[in-house]
């Protein structure tokens, strides 16, 4: 499915293109499934990762077989399960020595600026492809590797959540929440999760968490379920929304890791609110291969699971975006080529 411009439906097309070579690094995966993220819609309408270009074929969290490999590839073989991870540095700078690709002033993202896994087939280095072991369904790992990676980077590398403590998640149904409340709990910790419906609120429960309404009381609330104290650590990646409700309810020397800005970008606080008591604001920027890694091993144990949306054709592309944008879902929204 080719992006040929820029606006709604219309700039999407269905193309017959020659299938693809892999390159001596590369693997060729034969799409089972892909999953949308918000970054499809909003580059539907602008650029914003550099080095994107059009004609362009969205879809950054790709799950598969291996369909081809080049004469370089030994990790991997053909008929393999895989699933991507989106995230491709040049591998010869200073950050992607370090093991963090995602800052490479080069950067390059599946379904981003190279092509993506709205396709039958997508080619990769093979550095990003990990297998898929046989008790996980295709389509429950194409839901993994976005929303599942900056939920483990958030809860677990900038976070640093520990057992024992209170934690803060909003929109708590988004796909990188149930990745943030689950992986919390697995931890050992106590959630709290904010959302706006009962059906919501109902699926977080679900996932273990205690459950409360984002409206006037939900400071007073944190506080009575803490003791008074307020959470050690919260995880939002909503912005303007959610950003004075997340920061009061935080204990003194709590935490707050922002990951994203859903509803907007700027905000207001007391600088003296902070250092008077000794909060810590924490961007998440980008994950590092190796957290992707420990979320698949974490995932693969067993104990977690993923909640699927819904389910579209390749050809329904549209309404499958109409439906990510709408906000009337629980979970990953699924595409099958």
């Amino acid at each position: 499915m080719v992006q040929t411009g820029f606006g709604g439906a219309e700039v999407l097309s269905l193309r017959h293109l020659p299938d693809p070579e892999p390159g001596a690094g590369d693997v060729v995966v034969r799409v089972h499934t892909a999953a949308v993220n918000r970054l499809d819609l909003l580059q539907l309408r602008t650029a914003l990762l550099p080095g994107f270009q059009l004609p362009h074929t969205g879809g950054m969290d790709v799950a598969g077989q291996v369909s081809a490999v080049g004469p370089q590839v030994t990790t991997v073989r053909p008929g393999d399960r895989v699933l991507v991870d989106p995230t491709i540095g040049c591998g010869t700078c200073a950050t992607c020595k370090n093991g963090e690709p995602g800052y490479c002033a080069t950067l390059a993202v599946v379904g981003g600026n190279r092509p993506g896994g709205f396709a039958e087939y997508v080619t990769v280095p093979a550095t990003v492809v990990h297998r898929v072991p046989a008790h996980v369904d295709l389509a429950e790992a194409a839901a993994l590797p976005t929303a599942w990676s900056l939920g483990w980077h958030a809860v677990h590398r900038v976070g640093a959540v520990r057992a024992g403590e209170w934690v803060l998640v909003q929109a708590a149904t988004s796909a990188v929440s149930i990745a943030a409340v689950q992986l919390a709990r697995r931890a050992g910790a106590r959630v709290l999760a904010v959302a706006r419906t009962e059906a919501k609120r109902a699926v977080a429960a679900d996932l273990g968490a205690d459950v409360l309404d984002l409206d006037e009381h939900t400071v007073e609330r944190v506080r009575e379920h803490t003791d008074g104290h307020g959470v050690d650590l919260a995880v939002d990646h909503v912005g303007t929304a959610t950003w004075a409700t997340s920061l009061a309810s935080l204990r003194t020397g709590g935490r707050i890791v922002l990951l994203g800005n859903t509803t907007g970008d700027q905000v207001s606080f007391s600088l003296s609110d902070v250092y008077r008591r000794g909060l810590r604001l924490l961007g998440a920027g980008a994950y590092r291969p190796a957290d992707f890694a420990d979320m698949l091993d974490a995932y693969f144990t067993g104990g977690l699971r993923v909640l699927r949306g819904a389910e579209y054709p390749l050809a329904d592309l549209a309404a499958a975006y109409a439906r990510q944008e709408s906000g009337d879902l629980v979970g990953k929204i699924l595409v099958r080529p």
